[in-house]
């Protein structure tokens, strides 16, 4: 138990009911638009509290971090991992798709925006020679990294990528991305219990691993071998 729980702020308390599955939802479809949303950490926070529900259906005893009459109703209440990574899967996917159709459809004016950042424009120049050569571990990684959904997905739409091409590796992303970040949080639960502290621990390598992402994404492509 940490300061924070002690106060009747838990984690658990504070992530109980139905309620959560539509913030996590929400957040997730939203934050290809508004990258600064932080819908990882509302994944992981909500997935650390769910560990003690998961550890209560297998009959094996945790640390949850509640006692008392209130932690129990907390903990009956709290999020079951199953159905949070579904909504976190789900809602990445139709958030990509929703970029990508609105780019899309307004192909000039984001052409433009693309055009006037070279940033922009190195990602998808990336991202046309990726999905060309029918790979799309560009896809993957870009999920991870800061307000790489958003260039990918934006991009993809308004460079006029095709659907069949970028649906598959933009499904499995979103199924990439929401099992990292349940798992983060079901084994920072059963390792330092339902509480701040188990979330925190979580938070810090699901930003470790966008930091990782942004790196590699970044790194500039090996040169072609000369040839002999």
């Amino acid at each position: 138990m940490n300061v924070l729980d002690g106060t009747g702020w838990s984690l658990q308390s504070l992530t109980a009911g139905p309620w959560i599955y539509a913030a996590v939802t929400t957040s997730i479809l939203l934050d290809v638009f508004l990258p600064v949303l932080p819908s990882g950490i509302l994944v992981v926070t909500a997935a650390t509290a769910a560990s003690a529900t998961a550890a209560g259906a297998l009959g094996t005893p945790g640390t949850t971090g509640i006692t008392g009459t209130a932690g129990a109703e907390a903990a009956a209440y709290a999020p079951a991992l199953l159905p949070l990574l579904i909504c976190a899967a789900t809602a990445s996917m139709l958030g990509d798709l929703a970029a990508y159709h609105l780019a899309r459809r307004g192909g000039t004016r984001f052409g433009h925006a693309v055009a006037r950042s070279r940033r922009l424009t190195a990602a998808q120049e990336r991202l046309g020679e990726t999905l060309a050569r029918g790979g799309g571990l560009l896809v993957v990684l870009a999920r991870f990294a800061p307000a790489g959904r958003s260039v990918v997905s934006l991009g993809a739409g308004a460079t006029g990528r095709r659907l069949r091409d970028f649906l598959p590796w933009s499904a499995l992303a979103a199924v990439v991305w929401a099992t990292y970040g349940v798992g983060l949080g079901w084994l920072g639960g059963r390792w330092l219990g339902a509480t701040w502290l188990g979330a925190c621990v979580p938070v810090l390598a699901l930003f470790l691993a966008g930091s990782l992402a942004a790196y590699v994404i970044r790194r500039p492509a090996a040169a072609p071998a000369p040839a002999a």
